[in-house]
């Protein structure tokens, strides 16, 4: 074998940097050292792995095909590692990205389960909304994704978890609340607190008013969910948000649901990751985890 697994390594260091200075203080590497391990690699090869563009890097056609190889390579090593040394092989780093709703409701019990069960296993977690999700797991910037409603690329794999749905909530003082339903018209004409662009909740939103409502009165769009909450709790707005997000404040009469039976709201979050990412412990932990606390969840909630 005519590479190095220290060149694979400078390699996916330089590819998610797109930089030689920023790759070296990663690897505790001098300038000139990931240069030549690069350039060595490069040659041994026979093919350019990336085009310069000034001070930055971008993958050529040839580092876009050996990107994912070069990863699975690394976690594999990275497996090996632990297996001679006799550690866990639940073990290491694992960066998810999660929409919101997940991250706030779900996760922290996940990642508490995690902690305690497998100790050697550390959860790096971000907090995007879909559509960045989506795109940081196409960039290598991920090792895993959960996401609102649906992912309409190829590269990515979507399996998924547990079913919620869409409410349109008011606060209980609107003028809406005392029916506690809402014609289409009445929709047409309140004005609207909503997630950003590209959130999937917003995606799942405009999805079910196409065709039925033409136009909607935005008034502010915003990425946080309990800002949203506050302005519909404390002035004449009207949002759409998950049922997991509102559920408390719907309990303690905060919000009140608007029937809107015209509206189909139901999503999923899914687990999603490159197609390319081959087999990972880590992932399936997590997912096995996952999976079990949506089976609690359910069975708790018959048992009240």
């Amino acid at each position: 074998m005519k590479y190095s697994l220290k060149q694979i390594m400078v390699f996916d260091a330089v590819a998610s940097l797109e930089s030689v200075s920023a790759a070296a203080r990663k690897l505790s590497m001098t300038q000139s050292a990931v240069s030549m391990s690069l350039g060595q690699l490069e040659n041994l090869l026979g093919r350019p792995l990336f085009t310069r563009q000034g001070n930055r890097l971008t993958l050529s056609h040839w580092g876009n095909w050996l990107r994912p190889k070069a990863r699975r390579l690394l976690q594999d090593a990275q497996q090996i590692e632990l297996g001679l040394h006799e550690q866990h092989l639940i073990s290491g780093r694992f960066r998810i990205c999660s929409s919101q709703t997940a991250a706030e409701h779900l996760l922290p019990e996940l990642i508490s389960k995690i902690d305690t069960d497998f100790p050697e296993l550390r959860i790096d977690l971000m907090v995007e909304n879909t559509e960045n999700v989506i795109e940081g797991l196409l960039n290598y910037e991920y090792d895993f994704g959960i996401i609102e409603g649906r992912n309409d690329d190829s590269r990515l794999h979507q399996e998924q978890w547990l079913d919620d749905h869409l409410v349109v909530v008011s606060s209980p003082h609107h003028p809406y609340a005392k029916s506690k339903s809402a014609s289409l018209a009445q929709l047409e004409q309140a004005k609207w607190v909503l997630r950003e662009q590209g959130a999937g909740t917003r995606r799942i939103f405009e999805g079910a008013i196409h065709g039925i409502i033409e136009k909607l009165h935005v008034w502010k769009e915003y990425e946080y969910v309990s800002l949203l909450k506050a302005l519909v709790k404390n002035g004449p707005y009207l949002s759409s948000l998950p049922y997991l997000d509102v559920e408390k404040e719907i309990a303690n009469g905060e919000l009140v649901v608007l029937s809107t039976p015209e509206l189909n709201m139901q999503r999923h979050l899914s687990f999603v990751w490159r197609n390319d990412a081959g087999e990972n412990p880590l992932r399936d932990c997590v997912i096995t985890e996952a999976r079990r606390l949506s089976r609690n969840r359910v069975a708790v909630k018959k048992n009240r």
